[in-house]
């Protein structure tokens, strides 16, 4: 949506544009949803919308109808499903020819879920906090031997999910450089068709090779467990390889960045969490709704009509629900007497966010994003009582052109 067009209404054409295509489309503050979407969201809950390549979509901005769409199945995940909105000519390149389970309906998507789910119940994750913990500790330790500054993003949040997936994956962690770069390049909006065609045939490769060796020597991780399945070809545990990989790093990373920035511009909250560490679990929850990472939405298409939000969406048309203005709307989310869905508060109820989706696509590694983001904001609390920002909040530079919304860099002293 650019923002001389009209704010949208029921009917009314409105123009999505990834964020490339518009130099500053969050504002003032890139910790909010771009200002487009939340003008969107006040005029209408469901607004018609253009995609960059001209063809129409709806806009779904509320809480509620986020939801509805989410967990209808007549709306669709699966990218080749007729009036799929994309946002880029990469994304659409991967989804539809290399779709993960996550671009796929039921019972495809449930039997390939099924395989990778035990290792992201919350029992099975609690028995890692020890162990994450250990991953931090020494992630700080690094980071503050000997000096009282550094990037935050290059030195601290990028290297401790990495080293988490990696353990987890059985994935060698000397080779996190490849799977990084190749991973921001199919994140990029910008990437060409190409590009994120090389990027996945790479990974693949690497996933496929690292593979056939567990066969040959397995051990205690998912990859191993994956190639010792017999009701899953080689294709399938690669693919469910590199989706763990990516997202399994990627997400946790930016949002490990931006929350602590959001903490840092905000010392009141910080302090807070500070002196009540029991408040870190709901604090994450808040973070995650006040923040919605994935600005841009997901994508959904209809395959027979149904009404949302008092619309009609007709098979065949795309819909784009944005999580970010969803988890900004007053009716779920204003507290009485308190702050509004847009500010910061650590003490609110956020349980009923959408940041991680809803429904059956709901995210498979919520859990363990949240046992990792409550240890590194904690530890990092307690160690760093001092931590600060070493640059002005307006000179940080944000991923404005990835699907994932992140910092590049963060720099910070203590």
């Amino acid at each position: 949506m650019t923002p001389h067009q009209e704010t949208a209404r029921p009917g009314a054409a409105t123009a999505l544009a990834p964020a490339l295509d518009i130099p500053a489309p969050y504002g003032s503050c890139p910790l909010d949803p771009p200002p487009a979407y939340t003008a969107a969201a006040r005029d209408a809950r469901v607004t018609r919308s253009v995609l960059p390549d001209g063809t129409p979509c709806w806009l779904v901005t509320g809480h509620e109808e986020v939801r509805t769409v989410l967990a209808d199945p007549r709306f669709s995940a699966d990218a080749r499903t007729p009036g799929f909105p994309f946002l880029s000519a990469g994304q659409r390149e991967l989804a539809t020819t290399r779709p993960s389970f996550i671009r796929m309906d039921d019972p495809e998507h449930a039997r390939l879920r099924r395989m990778v789910s035990k290792d992201f119940l919350v029992k099975r994750v609690e028995e890692l906090r020890p162990g994450i913990q250990d991953i931090v500790d020494r992630a700080v330790d690094r980071m503050t031997d000997g000096r009282t500054s550094a990037d935050l993003v290059a030195e601290f949040a990028v290297p401790v999910p990495s080293l988490v997936i990696c353990l987890m994956l059985g994935v060698p962690y000397e080779d996190h450089a490849l799977f990084q770069s190749l991973s921001r390049t199919l994140l990029d909006n910008r990437t060409t068709r190409r590009r994120a065609g090389q990027a996945h045939a790479r990974l693949m490769d690497y996933l496929s090779g690292l593979a056939e060796r567990k066969r040959a020597r397995p051990a205690d991780d998912i990859l191993s467990r994956l190639v010792a399945r017999d009701d899953l070809t080689p294709q399938e545990t690669a693919s469910l390889g590199f989706l763990l990989l990516v997202t399994g790093h990627e997400s946790t990373a930016n949002m490990t960045a931006v929350s602590v920035l959001a903490l840092l511009i905000d010392p009141g909250q910080a302090a807070l969490l500070r002196d009540d560490p029991g408040l870190v679990r709901g604090a994450v929850e808040e973070l995650l709704r006040h923040l919605t990472i994935i600005h841009l939405g997901l994508g959904r298409a209809a395959t027979r009509s149904v009404e949302v939000g008092g619309v009609t969406v007709a098979a065949g048309e795309g819909v784009i629900c944005m999580l970010s203005t969803a988890n900004r709307d007053p009716a779920p989310f204003a507290t009485e007497g308190g702050t509004c869905p847009s500010e910061l508060d650590v003490t609110r109820d956020a349980r009923r966010h959408v940041a991680f989706g809803h429904g059956v696509h709901q995210c498979l590694g919520q859990t363990l994003a949240r046992v990792e983001l409550q240890i590194i904001l904690a530890t990092l609390l307690r160690r760093l009582p001092g931590l600060r920002l070493a640059t002005p909040p307006d000179e940080l530079v944000h991923h404005q052109d990835a699907i994932v919304n992140g910092l590049r860099a963060l720099p910070v002293t203590w």
